[in-house]
Formats: structure tokens, C-alpha cells, sequence
């Protein structure tokens, strides 16, 4: 566990974003990893790959209002590009990060 202390600018880096899950799929051989179709407004859509399987179906996704890191540097899972992150607890379960109301796609957190 990493409790550094960070400063505001440190935190500002970081790009939240509410996004809207258009879709959602199991890749195929894969245990633990779901593809999502996240809608970030005017960022556009991105495809981003979640380890939540194990615990969420597909479509326990679809619908809802989550947070996404949208600057996070790209990554290949599986031969499947990850362009962000969406944000769960640590804990087991996880549990989604959600908006409680609906929210425009792509609206900042601060």
C-alpha cells in the first residue's frame, strides 16, 4: 500500500472522467478480463480493458455512469489495447465506482 503524500498539482495530473458504458464484453480466454466501450463525451470512446470478471458479468456494466482515469498511458492486455482505467475498490469483492445520478459523459471530477 503507497500512502505517499502528494501535493494539489501532483493530483491534478490525474484526468477523472465520468464515462458512459456503451458495451461490454468477456475476451475470450481470458478469466478476469472484460472489454468496455466507455463513452467520454467530447474525449470520445474508448476501449478499456478491466480485470473485474472474476466478480461482474458483462453486463453488470452496461448502463452505468463510471470513473475513468483518462490519461493514463495505453496499455496492450491480452492483444487488446487498454486506453484508461475505470476505478474499483481494492477490496473482495470490488465494487464499481459509480455516479449516483446520470451524469454527461466526459464531465471532469475535481
Amino acid at each position: 500500500m503507497n500512502n505517499e503524500i502528494i501535493n494539489i498539482e501532483d493530483f491534478k495530473r490525474i484526468d477523472l472522467r465520468v464515462g458512459y458504458v456503451k458495451t461490454a464484453e468477456k475476451i475470450p480466454g481470458s478469466e478476469k478480463l472484460i472489454k468496455l466501450i466507455v463513452d467520454l463525451g467530447e474525449l470520445g470512446e474508448r476501449q478499456i480493458i478491466a480485470g473485474l470478471a472474476k466478480w461482474y458479468k458483462p453486463e453488470d456494466f452496461i448502463g452505468k455512469y463510471v470513473v475513468v482515469v483518462a490519461n493514463l498511458k495505453p496499455k496492450k492486455l491480452m492483444g487488446f489495447e487498454s486506453q484508461g482505467m475505470i476505478l474499483a475498490t481494492d477490496t473482495d469483492p470490488p465494487v464499481l465506482i459509480t455516479a449516483e445520478k446520470q451524469v454527461k459523459p466526459g464531465a471532469k471530477l475535481t
